[in-house]
């Protein structure tokens, strides 16, 4: 197997322009303008609507290549295209070789034909995607969720969702060449497909099966093939095999004695065994494929029980707590997602205790590196295939796009040890039973023809070893009750689309919420980077085109009347709506995770943003954590000590999401606003593994019989084993704009270790939600956005590798910047 790439240097113009531009592939019409200096910035201000024009016009990307007599001479040579970006025209020395409408696909056109040794011409172009969604739309209406944020006609285009808008996005659809493009020469066979099976049996050793396809051409007689495996264990040491390839399909063994399990993040390691097919001719290497395979069992539980029907993942026979989030495309410009920036969004993933990463149905699947990274950091991969919140005709054209699409997809994604769930759509069913729009039988019953039977079906033939489910949020299929609380999983939105306060998710148990979140906005600093000075208010016209929900701002500001005093500035108003978010995302995860059990997962919407934008991210854009995800953290410790008040009432719950038994000691405070101590109590507590289990139940209301007397105090706790505090918290009694705060005279000292910064915080007086931050640089913190009761100190690391840039320790004093809830309102 020979391959020629042909990434790289290309040239590109509008179809109506005469002038020629550099382009780079892979990549995109809008990287490509972006980097010559063609368009301004998208995303500064409000040039996303002077760039989306652009994609009203009919682009194309050329270039020549060397064909060597030795290449041509091979028996196969076939163009392969990993991705084109939608609508493409390919040209080969001047003649069609194909026309392409799927951004979804990987396609192999044979070539041969076309070709001559020495130089060769390819040209393709991609047609407006605007032009051709809007004509199809005014053919034949299809609806769609976000009527005021998105391209109307979108459905009829295998593209991206999100790139024609979202109620988080901008409407950037843009075009090209947006994965690897090269030419493929091949004597005799090649390998077309590996399919990896394993049995854990009883014993603890795991059988590794190795079905493959083979692809031959040519004359049969005499290609005496064979196939080899070897498997490399985490250790280096390897086992082979090897068997004739008698047919076009073949079979291999291999028995691991003492496999090295793999596990999600929080519940053990994350060994890779290295697996090398070969197909031989002879001692000539005809094709080879490489994977790396996780050795464990992973599927979810849905079966009936006391409360309805479980749904559940279930690890080496151990039922998870799924805790995680929703993961959006990164960016909305292609040249800018690459594996290194993937890798800094999972490890601060990691770092934020997830074990779980939902990929959202509007995107597109993701590059390989991305489930390479969820392997070796071990996060579940919850994988919808693309398609989300809109209607779909199931014409015949539009069958088979979808059926070679998601095998395509199937067959590249299935070996990986994190993938645990293949899910059909986002929000559809749900749609079709509980929201507003014109609904007709014909799509209704194409519906059913889509996601109960296509879509299953060539999953399950492509990969019947990992679990599938019809839609999200579903109870099963067939629209029976998609939402229902009892079983299946939920998307749960009535917090903030609904205006119910954060209370209102303790009166709910559901089995697994996939999806639920509230908006916040990004950070002064991120705000500065996409605005001019004078735009800096949540109402002037740029920062309302960074706001995407209809209604979100106004949202946000009666959270805060809710909650906090009026902030006295943007800067303090920005702050306020990240605590907000922080404060609704926890009241619901504590009370699930208290409830453990009943309900086994915990999915927020959303991770990150692909833009500048107020959204439900915990991770604004530009990588900075909001004070979401520093609470995230902490709620989503392994061990979690939590507490559920209700006025002068307080229950303290113990999580123990990990493999092993908790024996500790629980202490408590109730305080008043002084941080004198009222009451205090301990406590030893036995927390049996993967279990909840209430620990105490305080009644307060003697000494505390009124709301004024609320108001004046607090309770603290803490578990402990040893010396080691393993979980910790601070709860109100009333809301914060209530409580009667005073100066804390924040107090800081820095110093410097091998590998990382100490910084030592202290509070006089009560602090709530301290945020420490820097005025030029970005690093991530061992917490922030943290309580801290009068005469407490509180130790936070920085370490050196999490510092975006390198800075001594006098530069990191002199960029601290400390403030808490007391400094954004006016006295």
């Amino acid at each position: 197997m020979v391959k020629l790439e042909l990434n790289g240097a290309w040239q590109m113009r509008a179809l109506n322009e005469k002038e020629w531009w550099k382009a780079e592939v892979p990549g995109s019409v809008m990287s490509d303008l972006l980097r010559e200096g063609i368009i301004a910035d998208p995303y500064y201000r409000d040039e996303q609507y002077e760039v989306f024009d652009r994609f009203r016009a009919d682009y194309e990307y050329e270039r020549s290549f060397h064909i060597d007599p030795e290449l041509l001479a091979m028996e196969r040579l076939e163009l392969v295209c990993e991705g084109l970006d939608t609508i493409a025209e390919i040209d080969v020395n001047g003649s069609l070789l194909a026309c392409t409408k799927n951004m979804h696909r990987t396609y192999r056109f044979d070539v041969r034909p076309l070709l001559n040794a020495g130089d060769n011409r390819i040209r393709i172009v991609f047609r407006s995607p605007v032009e051709y969604v809007e004509r199809k739309q005014q053919e034949s209406y299809l609806w769609a969720a976000n009527d005021n944020y998105v391209v109307q006609g979108y459905p009829h285009l295998r593209k991206a969702h999100h790139m024609f808008g979202w109620d988080w996005g901008p409407k950037l659809p843009d075009s090209g060449i947006w994965r690897d493009i090269y030419i493929e020469g091949a004597q005799h066979a090649r390998l077309k497909d590996v399919y990896v099976e394993q049995q854990h049996d009883t014993s603890g050793q795991v059988t590794v099966t190795i079905n493959t396809e083979v692809e031959q051409w040519g004359e049969k007689e005499g290609n005496q093939l064979v196939l080899q495996a070897a498997l490399t264990t985490p250790n280096g040491e390897t086992q082979q095999v090897s068997a004739a390839a008698v047919s076009d399909t073949g079979c291999l063994q291999l028995v691991v004695q003492k496999p090295q399990l793999w596990w999600p993040n929080g519940l053990g390691e994350q060994p890779l065994y290295k697996l090398e097919v070969r197909l031989m001719s002879g001692q000539s290497l005809i094709d080879v494929k490489e994977l790396r395979i996780g050795l464990r069992t992973l599927t979810v539980r849905n079966e009936p029980d006391e409360w309805g029907e479980s749904f559940e993942f279930v690890v080496n026979g151990r039922s998870i707590f799924a805790m995680g989030s929703n993961y959006i495309p990164e960016d909305n410009i292609r040249s800018k997602h690459n594996r290194e920036r993937t890798e800094r969004l999972v490890q601060d993933c990691v770092a934020a205790n997830f074990n779980c990463i939902r990929v959202w149905g509007g995107g597109f699947y993701p590059d390989d590196y991305f489930f390479d990274l969820c392997d070796e950091y071990g996060l579940i991969v919850w994988q919808d295939h693309l398609f989300a919140c809109s209607e779909y005709e199931m014409t015949a054209e539009f069958t088979e796009e979808i059926k070679a699409e998601v095998i395509d997809n199937v067959k590249r994604i299935r070996h990986h040890a994190s993938l645990g769930i293949w899910c059909g759509n986002n929000e559809m069913e749900w749609a079709w039973v509980d929201w507003k729009f014109p609904k007709r039988a014909k799509l209704r019953t194409d519906y059913i023809k889509q996601f109960e039977i296509l879509l299953p079906q060539i999953t399950k033939e492509a990969d019947p070893n990992t679990f599938y489910w019809l839609a999200s949020p579903s109870s099963g299929g067939g629209f029976d009750e998609p939402n229902a609380p009892h079983r299946g999983d939920v998307h749960y939105w009535e917090v903030w689309h609904g205006g119910k306060p954060f209370t209102e998710y303790r009166q709910h148990y559901f089995r697994f919420c996939s999806e639920f979140g509230f908006q916040s906005f990004p950070s002064l600093k991120s705000v500065e980077a996409f605005t001019a000075a004078g735009d800096r208010n949540i109402f002037t016209p740029v920062m309302e085109s960074h706001q995407k929900n209809e209604g979100g701002n106004s949202k946000i500001l009666q959270g805060v009347s809710q909650h906090f005093l009026y902030p006295k500035d943007f800067d303090s108003l920005l702050y306020v709506s990240q605590l907000l978010q922080a404060e609704a995302m926890r009241y619901g995860v504590e009370h699930w995770r208290r409830n453990r059990g009943r309900c086994m997962g915990s999915v927020y919407w959303q991770l990150n943003d692909c833009w500048p934008v107020a959204s439900w991210s915990s991770i604004d854009y530009y990588g900075r954590w909001k004070a979401l995800h520093y609470s995230v953290k902490r709620f989503y410790a392994p061990v979690l000590l939590s507490a559920e008040e209700e006025g002068a009432a307080v229950k303290l719950v113990v999580t123990n999401d990990t493999l092993q038994p908790v024996n500790a000691v629980l202490k408590w405070e109730l305080s008043d606003i002084r941080s004198v101590v009222i009451q205090s109590g301990e406590t030893e507590v036995q927390v049996a593994a993967l279990s909840a289990q209430p620990a105490l139940e305080l009644d307060f209301r003697a000494a505390l019989p009124n709301e004024a007397a609320l108001r004046q105090h607090y309770v603290t706790y803490k578990l402990t084993a040893g010396s080691e505090v393993i979980s910790d918290g601070l709860t109100l009694l009333a809301r914060p704009k209530h409580i009667p705060l005073e100066d804390p005279q924040l107090q800081v000292t820095v110093a410097e270790e091998e590998e990382r910064y100490v910084v030592d915080v202290k509070a006089e007086e009560l602090a709530l939600f301290i945020e420490l931050s820097f005025t030029e640089l970005d690093a991530s913190l061992s917490d922030n956005f943290f309580h801290l009761p009068g005469g407490d100190t509180k130790r936070i690391y920085i370490a050196k590798s999490g510092l975006r840039e390198a800075a001594g320790v006098q530069e990191l004093r002199g960029q601290l910047k400390l403030r808490s809830l007391y400094d954004t309102y006016v006295r």
